[in-house]
């Protein structure tokens, strides 16, 4: 039971720092941000096994987060309370070419991040775009300005 208590906690941590960190910051995953999960990973390990490494222990511990995390998945379905709460929402950074500083601040999105995905869609200005979301998933999506 110890193991199922360690591993829910360490999930209900780690879900909450992560939702303070913001979700940008898991998309743009650099090397440093990449040894930073593995040494996250490796201390987390360390929170919910203890001294007991047996697979019948690891086991357990698997089988706790994938079912915490199927769990908040279904309630995330059900609730749109729980699912803002987890998952976020769509948040515009753009308006009419215009910058939104203190959502970009908040985010921690730079005008760089908009323009590298504008120029994915073959934009170079900001002029050029409509709207910049920062979607879910932590991406940018970008809809540009219609001709005149």
């Amino acid at each position: 039971m110890d193991s199922v208590l360690r591993a829910a906690t360490v999930y209900v941590v780690l879900l909450i720092l992560f939702r303070i960190v913001g979700k940008r910051s898991l998309v743009q995953i650099t090397t440093f941000d990449f040894v930073l999960l593995l040494i996250i990973a490796e201390a987390t390990q360390q929170a919910m096994i203890d001294d007991d490494n047996s697979m019948t222990n690891g086991f357990l511990v698997i089988t706790t987060l994938l079912s915490l995390d199927l769990g908040l998945l279904a309630l995330s379905g059900r609730s749109r309370i729980i699912d803002r709460l987890i998952n976020d929402a769509p948040l515009v950074l753009v308006d009419d070419g215009r910058l939104l500083q203190e959502r970009m601040t908040k985010s921690r999105v730079s005008e760089g991040d908009i323009l590298q995905s504008a120029r994915q869609q073959g934009l170079e200005r900001m002029d050029q775009i409509k709207y910049a979301v920062l979607e879910r998933s932590g991406g940018i999506s970008i809809i540009r300005k219609e001709a005149n």
